[in-house]
């Protein structure tokens, strides 16, 4: 659950920190006082997408802070898998600095992490229904994630587009193969060429470099036949000197005459006249190398007509001999595609085939399931709503089938008729902001099983309703609240008064600065708040009186 939420420089807020309790946390306040803004900085701490206007007027940064605690398996494993583990008490401390410059900085445990990883997290953690999700009923193509999550479908779902992603990349394949004869014609005409071109001129990796190496020393083989006569000089001595070599030995020599009486000169020895060997050895390459030298100076236009043959044919088909010789290896297996065309195109056409049919068998399966599922999403979205002083509401889930797509072959919308005698019609129709609020919240609580998510946050749910409805939309808050912490934005008295967590969004001017703050309201404070909700301007003793009543009815 959300167990602590920092705010600073978030809109109207310059800091608060608000402690928040399991069960039902409710906020109240004027509208304008900064209710929402609680919520979109909850949001930014979910990885949902924020604009630099949330940062405080005169500031450069804001800054979120929640702590999370209690958290479902579910959650845990996701936090596990994105790398991260909790603290010794089981919290997470999910951190996220916003910037006029969009370069803010996200941290979990105090470890630096990447929004999107924020976002994936954060559908484990907080659940947050709002006015969107009104919206979210008005839209049928969204309808379907109601029954695919009632009815445990996910994972079929799943397994479903695996398949029909590769029947989609079959048949793209597929109809790219089958194009116009004269036009493969050329294709083939063109790929036999290149292919011809680079065959012929049989690169190998490394050659370019090879080349270049041997240039250089044919352009500088003046200065390195000099340097090579003058090392051998040094190394073999010459008409009028000794060389290294030579000197090395003598002082072999020397040493050996004192070995009788110091038998320890004898391993000093030893080791001169391995290092007149090894001078030996470094002697015959130095022949070997001038040798070397000499025969390159014929190569010269050889190496530069392969060179020129690198340059213009890498103009073609790339920067370096890897990337021509991976273009041959492309031209090749696409050359051998075409001029097998037929025999390709028949077992292209039997895998599409096959594929297509292994998506609409899986697409019927999971459509069986979903009529299923639709049948109890009606029945048990109808109880709730009729709990929720809607009694004549009635549900039909339209199923229809449709081309295969990445849902399957069904086009499921939800019709519904709110009084007697009326036929269902879609929701964007017919339902009411009212209607429409109570229709999500007896959705979520349907679906509320299959979410596994430790935070509800109802946005102002009680949109366009009153009275009893309102009563019972609180009812049913309070009912949700006993097996997961709930946060809920609210207008209504009736709602209010249900909380087991009561606080207060209030805004005042100081300096012609506009601050917000937020206050945890004990029993007094929830009685005047509930009667400012209840009165308006105006706080009579019968409005205080009325509070008090509904607390302790509620309490």
């Amino acid at each position: 659950m959300l167990k602590n939420l920092y705010i600073e420089n978030i809109a109207v807020i310059e800091k608060t920190t608000i402690d928040f309790g399991s069960g039902l946390n409710v906020l109240t306040g004027e509208t304008g006082a900064g209710k929402s803004i609680v919520i979109d900085s909850i949001n930014a701490i979910l990885g949902n997408r924020t604009s630099r206007d949330l940062i405080r007027s005169g500031s450069e940064t804001a800054f979120v802070s929640a702590e999370f605690a209690q958290l479902s398996q579910r959650a845990l494993h996701a936090a596990e898998e994105l790398g991260f583990v909790p603290e010794e008490d089981g919290s997470f401390l999910v951190q996220r600095e916003l910037s006029l410059s969009g370069k803010g900085k996200c941290r979990i445990n105090g470890r630096p992490t990447t929004v999107g990883v924020l976002k994936e997290l954060g559908q484990y953690l907080i659940d947050i229904h709002g006015q969107h999700a009104s919206y979210e009923l008005m839209s049928p193509e969204l309808h379907i994630t109601y029954i695919d999550k009632l009815g445990s479908l996910s994972e079929s779902v799943e397994a479903y587009r695996k398949v029909f992603r590769e029947y989609v990349r079959l048949k793209t394949e597929l109809n790219q193969a089958t194009v116009d004869e004269s036009e493969r014609a050329r294709r083939i005409d063109l790929l036999s060429y290149q292919v011809n071109e680079l065959e012929q001129a049989d690169f190998y990796v490394g050659e370019y470099e090879e080349l270049c190496d041997r240039r250089d020393i044919i352009e500088n083989r003046e200065k390195i036949a000099a340097s090579i006569n003058e090392t051998h000089e040094y190394l073999n001595g010459g008409e009028d000197s000794d060389g290294a070599i030579q000197q090395l030995e003598y002082a072999c020599d020397s040493l050996s005459q004192i070995v009788d009486c110091m038998p320890e000169a004898d391993e000093l020895a030893k080791r001169i006249q391995s290092a007149v060997y090894e001078l030996e050895d470094c002697r015959d390459e130095l022949v070997s190398m001038a040798d070397v030298t000499d025969g390159e100076a014929d190569n010269i236009n050889e190496i530069e007509e392969r060179l020129d043959l690198i340059y213009s044919l890498g103009k073609k088909y790339g920067q370096t001999i890897e990337e021509m010789l991976d273009f041959l290896d492309k031209a090749r297996e696409e050359l051998n595609y075409l001029e097998k065309f037929d025999e390709n195109r028949a077992e292209l056409t039997q895998a599409c085939q096959k594929a297509k049919q292994q998506a609409q068998q899986l697409a019927e399966q999971i459509s069986a399931r979903r009529k299923d599922a639709a049948k109890d999403f009606c029945s048990r979205v109808r109880e709730e709503m009729t709990f929720l002083d809607m009694p004549n509401v009635e549900l039909v889930v339209r199923i229809e089938p449709c081309e295969l797509n990445r849902n399957g072959c069904d086009a499921v919308e939800i019709l519904i008729s709110t009084n007697p005698g009326e036929v269902p019609k879609p929701v964007a129709k017919i339902a009411s902001g009212g209607e429409l609020s109570r229709m999500m919240l007896a959705i979520k609580n349907v679906l509320s099983d299959q979410d596994d998510i430790d935070t509800l946050i109802f946005d102002e749910v009680d949109t366009g309703i009153s009275g009893s409805a309102a009563q019972k939309v609180g009812f049913k808050l309070k009912e949700v609240s006993a097996s997961r912490q709930v946060l809920c934005v609210t207008h209504l008295a009736q709602i209010a008064s249900l909380a087991d967590s009561h606080y207060k969004i209030q805004k005042s001017v100081r300096n012609e600065k506009t601050y917000t703050q937020v206050t945890p309201l004990d029993h007094e404070g929830r009685r005047n708040e509930l009667a400012r909700i209840i009165g308006g301007v105006e706080m009579t003793q019968a409005t205080l009186d009325y509070a008090e009543e509904l607390l302790g009815k509620n309490g």
